[in-house]
Protein backbone atom coordinates (compact mmCIF):
# COMPACT_ATOMS: atom_id res chain seq x y z
CA UNK A 1 0.00 0.00 0.00
CA UNK A 2 1.62 3.35 -1.11
CA UNK A 3 1.21 6.16 1.76
CA UNK A 4 2.77 9.33 1.69
CA UNK A 5 4.94 9.46 4.43
CA UNK A 6 8.30 10.54 5.28
CA UNK A 7 10.81 7.56 3.05
CA UNK A 8 12.75 6.60 7.07
CA UNK A 9 9.21 6.19 8.73
CA UNK A 10 7.77 4.54 5.43
CA UNK A 11 10.54 1.42 6.07
CA UNK A 12 10.32 1.60 9.96
CA UNK A 13 5.84 1.29 9.46
CA UNK A 14 5.80 -0.87 6.27
CA UNK A 15 4.28 -4.04 8.19
CA UNK A 16 1.67 -1.36 9.46
CA UNK A 17 0.18 -0.31 6.22
CA UNK A 18 -0.11 -4.03 5.40
CA UNK A 19 -2.93 -4.65 8.12
CA UNK A 20 -6.24 -4.83 7.80
CA UNK A 21 -6.71 -2.16 10.32
CA UNK A 22 -5.16 0.06 8.26
CA UNK A 23 -6.85 -0.22 5.09
CA UNK A 24 -10.00 -0.09 7.19
CA UNK A 25 -8.72 3.19 8.67
CA UNK A 26 -7.45 4.66 5.38
CA UNK A 27 -11.00 3.91 3.56
CA UNK A 28 -12.69 5.56 6.68
CA UNK A 29 -10.39 8.89 6.51
CA UNK A 30 -10.86 9.09 2.47
CA UNK A 31 -14.82 8.47 3.53
CA UNK A 32 -14.59 11.81 5.79
CA UNK A 33 -13.13 13.80 4.00
CA UNK A 34 -15.37 13.42 1.45
CA UNK A 35 -18.27 13.97 3.61
CA UNK A 36 -17.53 16.89 5.67
CA UNK A 37 -14.64 19.01 6.97
CA UNK A 38 -11.42 17.11 8.68
CA UNK A 39 -8.56 18.36 10.34
CA UNK A 40 -5.61 19.05 9.33
CA UNK A 41 -5.18 18.97 5.59
CA UNK A 42 -4.87 15.39 3.96
CA UNK A 43 -1.82 16.85 3.04
CA UNK A 44 -0.40 17.43 6.54
CA UNK A 45 -1.81 13.96 8.31
CA UNK A 46 1.61 12.82 8.12
CA UNK A 47 3.75 16.37 9.18
CA UNK A 48 5.42 15.34 12.20
CA UNK A 49 7.04 12.70 10.08
CA UNK A 50 8.21 14.62 7.90
CA UNK A 51 9.17 17.01 9.81
CA UNK A 52 11.52 14.86 11.99
CA UNK A 53 13.03 11.48 9.98
CA UNK A 54 13.13 8.21 12.48
CA UNK A 55 16.85 8.22 12.77
CA UNK A 56 17.00 12.39 13.96
CA UNK A 57 14.28 11.76 16.81
CA UNK A 58 15.42 12.84 20.10
CA UNK A 59 12.24 14.05 22.29
CA UNK A 60 8.83 12.56 21.44
CA UNK A 61 5.61 14.74 23.23
CA UNK A 62 2.53 12.78 22.73
CA UNK A 63 -1.10 14.52 21.94
CA UNK A 64 -4.41 13.17 21.79
CA UNK A 65 -6.13 15.07 18.81
CA UNK A 66 -5.92 17.34 16.24
CA UNK A 67 -7.26 20.52 16.95
CA UNK A 68 -11.22 20.72 15.60
CA UNK A 69 -11.02 24.41 14.90
CA UNK A 70 -10.73 26.60 11.81
CA UNK A 71 -7.26 26.72 10.67
CA UNK A 72 -5.76 25.37 14.03
CA UNK A 73 -4.10 21.40 13.12
CA UNK A 74 -0.94 21.15 10.28
CA UNK A 75 -0.27 17.46 11.61
CA UNK A 76 2.04 18.52 14.85
CA UNK A 77 0.66 17.59 18.30
CA UNK A 78 -0.09 21.33 20.28
CA UNK A 79 1.06 23.08 17.61
CA UNK A 80 -0.79 25.54 14.72
CA UNK A 81 0.37 27.70 12.28
CA UNK A 82 1.90 31.22 12.03
CA UNK A 83 -1.24 34.06 12.31
CA UNK A 84 -2.99 31.66 14.73
CA UNK A 85 -3.25 32.28 18.23
CA UNK A 86 -1.63 29.78 20.64
CA UNK A 87 -4.19 28.07 22.16
CA UNK A 88 -4.75 27.48 25.87
CA UNK A 89 -2.45 24.24 26.29
CA UNK A 90 0.48 25.75 24.38
CA UNK A 91 0.28 28.78 26.23
CA UNK A 92 1.03 27.09 29.28
CA UNK A 93 3.50 24.97 27.33
CA UNK A 94 5.60 28.73 26.82
CA UNK A 95 4.76 29.36 30.63
CA UNK A 96 6.51 26.58 31.64
CA UNK A 97 9.35 27.36 28.96
CA UNK A 98 9.71 30.75 30.52
CA UNK A 99 10.11 30.01 33.99
CA UNK A 100 12.08 26.56 33.46
CA UNK A 101 14.94 27.82 31.35
CA UNK A 102 14.19 31.20 30.39
CA UNK A 103 12.90 31.48 26.86
CA UNK A 104 10.70 34.38 26.32
CA UNK A 105 7.50 33.23 25.35
CA UNK A 106 7.06 33.91 21.17
CA UNK A 107 4.24 34.88 19.34
CA UNK A 108 3.91 32.15 17.38
CA UNK A 109 2.51 28.77 17.82
CA UNK A 110 4.17 27.13 15.09
CA UNK A 111 6.05 24.33 16.77
CA UNK A 112 7.93 23.56 13.20
CA UNK A 113 11.30 25.20 14.91
CA UNK A 114 10.90 22.12 17.28
CA UNK A 115 10.43 19.46 15.29
CA UNK A 116 13.14 20.23 13.12
CA UNK A 117 15.51 19.65 15.78
CA UNK A 118 14.49 16.39 16.30
CA UNK A 119 11.11 16.65 18.42
CA UNK A 120 8.61 14.24 16.87
CA UNK A 121 4.96 15.72 17.68
CA UNK A 122 2.78 13.20 17.74
CA UNK A 123 -0.95 12.61 18.41
CA UNK A 124 -2.24 9.33 19.03
CA UNK A 125 -5.21 9.85 16.46
CA UNK A 126 -4.18 12.04 13.36
CA UNK A 127 -7.37 12.97 12.08
CA UNK A 128 -10.68 14.77 13.63
CA UNK A 129 -14.00 16.20 12.40
CA UNK A 130 -14.52 19.88 12.65
CA UNK A 131 -15.93 20.95 15.91
CA UNK A 132 -15.96 17.24 17.16
CA UNK A 133 -13.00 16.53 19.23
CA UNK A 134 -12.25 12.19 19.42
CA UNK A 135 -14.47 11.88 16.79
CA UNK A 136 -11.98 9.74 14.70
CA UNK A 137 -10.81 7.86 17.90
CA UNK A 138 -10.95 3.92 17.84
CA UNK A 139 -10.98 3.81 14.17
CA UNK A 140 -7.36 2.89 14.58
CA UNK A 141 -5.20 5.35 14.20
CA UNK A 142 -4.42 4.42 18.18
CA UNK A 143 -3.07 1.45 16.82
CA UNK A 144 -0.97 2.86 13.97
CA UNK A 145 0.73 5.51 16.68
CA UNK A 146 1.19 2.88 19.38
CA UNK A 147 3.41 1.16 16.31
CA UNK A 148 5.19 4.36 15.94
CA UNK A 149 6.05 4.40 19.75
CA UNK A 150 7.10 0.70 19.70
CA UNK A 151 9.59 0.83 16.99
CA UNK A 152 11.17 4.09 18.94
CA UNK A 153 11.23 2.25 21.94
CA UNK A 154 12.84 -1.00 20.65
CA UNK A 155 14.99 0.56 17.58
CA UNK A 156 16.31 3.63 18.80
CA UNK A 157 17.78 4.47 22.34
CA UNK A 158 18.79 7.54 24.50
CA UNK A 159 15.39 9.03 23.66
CA UNK A 160 13.12 11.83 26.59
CA UNK A 161 9.32 11.23 25.82
CA UNK A 162 7.37 13.71 27.85
CA UNK A 163 3.86 11.93 28.82
CA UNK A 164 1.64 14.76 29.90
CA UNK A 165 -1.61 13.15 31.06
CA UNK A 166 -3.33 10.12 32.20
CA UNK A 167 -4.23 9.17 28.27
CA UNK A 168 -0.23 9.63 27.52
CA UNK A 169 0.90 8.23 30.29
CA UNK A 170 -0.95 5.57 29.61
CA UNK A 171 -0.20 5.52 25.58
CA UNK A 172 3.48 5.40 26.63
CA UNK A 173 3.28 2.33 29.60
CA UNK A 174 5.19 -0.15 27.84
CA UNK A 175 8.19 2.16 26.76
CA UNK A 176 11.68 0.67 27.42
CA UNK A 177 12.57 2.94 30.86
CA UNK A 178 16.33 0.96 30.80
CA UNK A 179 17.22 2.70 27.60
CA UNK A 180 14.96 6.51 27.36
CA UNK A 181 14.16 9.05 29.85
CA UNK A 182 10.06 8.73 30.70
CA UNK A 183 9.13 12.46 32.03
CA UNK A 184 5.17 12.37 33.24
CA UNK A 185 3.50 15.15 34.12
CA UNK A 186 -0.29 16.68 34.44
CA UNK A 187 -1.55 17.82 31.29
CA UNK A 188 -0.70 21.56 30.05
CA UNK A 189 -4.53 22.08 29.79
CA UNK A 190 -5.75 25.28 31.92
CA UNK A 191 -8.32 22.35 33.50
CA UNK A 192 -5.01 20.22 35.04
CA UNK A 193 -2.10 22.75 34.66
CA UNK A 194 -1.74 23.70 38.03
CA UNK A 195 -1.79 19.74 39.20
CA UNK A 196 2.24 19.12 38.24
CA UNK A 197 2.87 20.62 35.12
CA UNK A 198 3.16 23.96 36.13
CA UNK A 199 6.66 23.52 38.06
CA UNK A 200 8.12 20.24 36.25
CA UNK A 201 11.00 21.16 34.01
CA UNK A 202 10.70 18.58 31.71
CA UNK A 203 12.25 21.13 28.91
CA UNK A 204 15.38 21.56 30.61
CA UNK A 205 15.76 17.93 32.44
CA UNK A 206 15.19 17.14 28.22
CA UNK A 207 17.96 19.11 27.44
CA UNK A 208 20.61 17.77 30.97
CA UNK A 209 19.75 14.25 28.98
CA UNK A 210 20.35 15.02 25.77
CA UNK A 211 24.00 16.62 26.82
CA UNK A 212 24.93 13.87 28.70
CA UNK A 213 24.51 11.37 25.95
CA UNK A 214 26.72 13.57 23.99
CA UNK A 215 23.94 15.49 21.93
CA UNK A 216 22.79 18.64 21.17
CA UNK A 217 19.84 20.33 23.13
CA UNK A 218 16.86 21.32 22.15
CA UNK A 219 15.88 25.11 21.75
CA UNK A 220 13.03 25.47 23.15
Amino acid sequence: MNVRIEESWKMVLAPEFEQDYFKELKEFVRAAYLAGTVYPAPKDIFNAFAHCPFAKVKVVILGQDPYHGVGQAHGLSFSVRDGVRPPPSLQNMYKEIADDIGTPIPSSGNLERWAKQGVLLLNATLTVAASSPGSHQGKGWEQFTDAVVKALSEEREHLVFMLWGNYAKQKGAHINRDKHLILEAAHPSPFSAYNGFFGCKHFSKANAYLKERGQTPIEW
